[in-house]
């Protein structure tokens, strides 16, 4: 078994041997890898590779076999990883401030309610993610990128220490995909919030991730530093496409090959 170890210090989470079965098709095939503490982790790969599935196993949101567990071993609640999906469902009636608020949840008693401390905390979060004045509006008229934000904001407002973020830009332009993800890296930075990111975007996985997981049919391809993996050749067979690799200010830059006309 190879274990994909954490980059540095301590393993803010662990995964082993972690498979989930739908029916008779094996989704997931023995995943291993630590996540420290303050990194971000990119999982990369084809549309059905299993990047969301493994997601939802981590947050136990699906059932799976192996061991899913925090530092010390005890398995995650949530109060310790926040799940920003892909496609969330938003409840009709719903202010984007009462959605955001479904964040503290976790943290509240029963038939507790919320208190100044949590109201104030969200009202932080709006602004962060520049939503203030959408606050009162219903959530199911908020456009497509507008609603990703405040699915986004009701993670952060769980305040869990890990992140997992399903395709976090699908549906914003590319000023606020940037807008968010730099976010996203600024709290990870000052607050030490580690992030697992399945990423669509091969430049964006490498500008942002510390670490890329190259998932193809449910099994580890590769791991390591973007530059380890975001390889010309490995891309293009796993992707089954000619892909190119350039660097372009220091940066790695993942493109289709010219079209031959």
């Amino acid at each position: 078994m190879t274990v994909i170890a954490a980059a540095t210090g301590q393993a803010a989470l662990r995964c082993r041997s972690v498979a989930v079965v739908f029916g008779k098709s094996e989704v997931l095939h023995r995943i291993d890898f630590d996540l420290s503490e303050g990194e971000w982790l990119g999982i990369i790969g084809p549309n059905g590779a299993g990047k969301s599935t493994l997601l939802r196993a981590i947050a136990g949101l699906t059932h799976y076999e192996g061991t899913v567990a925090l530092h010390g071993g005890r398995v995650p609640s949530a109060t310790d990883v926040a799940l920003v999906p892909q496609s969330p469902i938003l409840p009709a009636g719903m202010t984007v401030t009462e959605y955001v608020m479904l964040g503290r949840t976790a943290h509240l008693g029963w038939l507790s309610r919320e208190s100044r401390s949590d109201r104030s905390l969200v009202g932080l979060v709006l602004r962060r993610l520049d939503l203030a004045s959408f606050a009162e509006r219903l959530v199911s008229e908020l456009s497509g990128g507008e609603a990703q934000r405040v699915v986004l904001a009701r993670a952060l407002a769980q305040q869990a220490p890990i992140l997992l973020l399903d395709e976090p830009t699908s549906a914003l332009d590319l000023g606020h995909q940037m807008a968010v993800l730099e976010l996203v890296d600024q709290l990870r930075q000052q607050d030490g919030l580690s992030v697992i990111a399945a990423m669509h975007d091969l430049t964006t996985a490498g500008r942002f991730a510390d670490r890329l997981v190259l998932v193809e049919q449910g099994t580890v391809v590769d791991c390591g530093t973007p530059a380890e993996v975001l390889r010309q050749d490995q891309l293009s067979e796993v992707f089954r496409t000619p892909l190119q690799v350039r660097v372009l200010d220091g940066e790695i830059v993942v493109l289709p090959s010219p079209r031959r006309i």
